[in-house]
């Protein structure tokens, strides 16, 4: 895989389709253009073209064309873009068409993207961005995905970077000309301070909800004794019968988890095995060892038991369930009082629910940190940190050059190809 090969591509949806765009980058995009049309439309201009075999001269389609001359373009590169109809046959006979031509090959996944950042049109944090924006299913996920693919997390980089260079610069002016006389003797307060402050910055964006929560959804587990309503509360919380529900103790054995979105979040529903126990049951009993694993990862814990007997957590939510029958057991005000059957309070307790989960999510107009990137913002932070354990400035030099290294890693600057490999990975073929 080299950057001289011109790659290709279906960058829209799998056909049949309206439209299915074909794109082509590389040294060679536009021989091929030529070679399909017979000409090069001008740059950057919906164009009309009837695209031909290269072998037979028979017509495959009538696309509009569009034509990139690099470097301004989505790769860096020459670009074009086929915007064909939409159908399979169509399709196939232009990919066949572009394969026929040398030094052209199909892209591998990412590649598109990968380009873009080997160019300089995007680092690495916009290309995650990037590939949140494409992965997003909820409202929050899409907002927290634009401010990472728009370049605001590595704006603050790129100043947490040019402070550490200030400092940096301060140091090797101590090293190098203090005994002349040249240097300020504050110099020495001005880089501890610094190295203080910044280390401060990058320790709120470590103490921010992290971005997983974004993906993989807000764990709210429902939690009680058998028979105390959790399964059918699960029922009406998702809006389906994704959970059996009996009368008999121990049905629920293993846990049951149910992704939906609610207000734009997304959460992870979770129905775990009634807590007793008196159970002689050995697969009931694994059951009610994941029920405590389970309250113990809770983000949001439903507890139907009675009233204080939960264990604690800091989101703990008393459930006063089944209050449809004469005889429910009712709990305090404070409590939420619902009835699966007949969905009295349902939409209360989803409204507190979506609430609770929002203080545990990044803000909506804030980007959200991956664990790649809480890896090297860490790194940095203890470099920092190690610079006000010495008074050595040769000491002091390396650690800030460790600070500058690993936000270097960040955006890009330091990599390695298994890094690249990593995140270029999660995209589609077309992207």
């Amino acid at each position: 895989m080299t950057s001289a090969d011109t790659i290709f591509a279906l960058s829209s949806g799998a056909p049949p389709a309206a439209i299915a765009i074909m794109r082509i980058s590389g040294p060679a995009a536009f021989d091929i253009l030529r070679g399909l049309s017979g000409r090069l439309p001008p740059s950057r201009r919906a164009s009309l073209c009837s695209l031909h075999s290269p072998e037979t001269q028979e017509i495959l389609d009538q696309a509009l064309v569009l034509v990139f001359p690099g470097p301004d373009t989505a790769t860096g590169e020459d670009l074009v873009e086929l915007h064909l109809h939409g159908g399979r046959a169509v399709v196939r006979a232009v990919e066949n068409a572009i394969a026929h031509f040398p030094g052209v090959r199909r892209a591998e996944a990412g590649e598109f993207t990968r380009r873009a950042f080997a160019n300089g049109r995007m680092d690495l944090n916009e290309a995650e961005g990037l590939a949140d924006l494409l992965s997003a299913e909820t409202e929050w996920q899409r907002r927290a995905a634009t401010q990472m693919f728009g370049g605001a997390f590595s704006a603050a980089i790129e100043d947490y970077r040019q402070e550490v260079l200030r400092l940096s610069a301060l140091t090797e002016a101590e090293l190098d000309f203090s005994d002349e006389g040249d240097v300020e003797s504050q110099n020495n307060i001005l880089i501890s301070d610094g190295c203080a402050q910044l280390q401060e910055k990058i320790a709120q964006l470590l103490a921010s909800p992290p971005a997983e929560k974004l993906k993989d959804g807000i764990r709210v587990v429902l939690a009680g004794p058998p028979n105390s309503g959790k399964s059918t509360l699960l029922n009406a919380l998702v809006g389906r019968e994704a959970a059996i529900v009996s009368d008999i103790a121990g049905t629920t054995r293993d846990m049951i988890e149910v992704p939906v979105a609610v207000e734009g979040v997304a959460l992870l529903f979770t129905d775990t095995a009634g807590l007793r126990d008196d159970s002689d049951d050995a697969i009931e009993r694994i059951g009610i060892d994941r029920s405590h694993a389970a309250m113990q990862q809770a983000d949001i814990l439903l507890w139907l038991g009675p009233e204080n007997t939960g264990p604690k957590h800091s989101q703990l939510i008393e459930i006063s369930s089944k209050n449809d029958i004469p005889d429910y057991a009712a709990k305090s005000p404070s409590a939420i009082s619902v009835s699966a059957q007949t969905g009295a309070g349902i939409s209360t307790l989803l409204q507190l629910v979506s609430a609770r989960a929002k203080t545990l999510l990044p803000p909506p107009d804030q980007f959200a940190i991956n664990a790649r990137q809480r890896t090297f913002l860490a790194d940095a932070a203890n470099a920092l940190a190690a610079c006000s354990e010495t008074a050595d400035w040769l000491i002091i030099a390396e650690n800030l050059r460790q600070a500058r290294r690993a936000l270097d890693s960040l955006t890009g600057r330091a990599h390695t190809e298994d890094l690249l490999d990593t995140v270029f990975g999660k995209f589609c073929v077309g992207k």
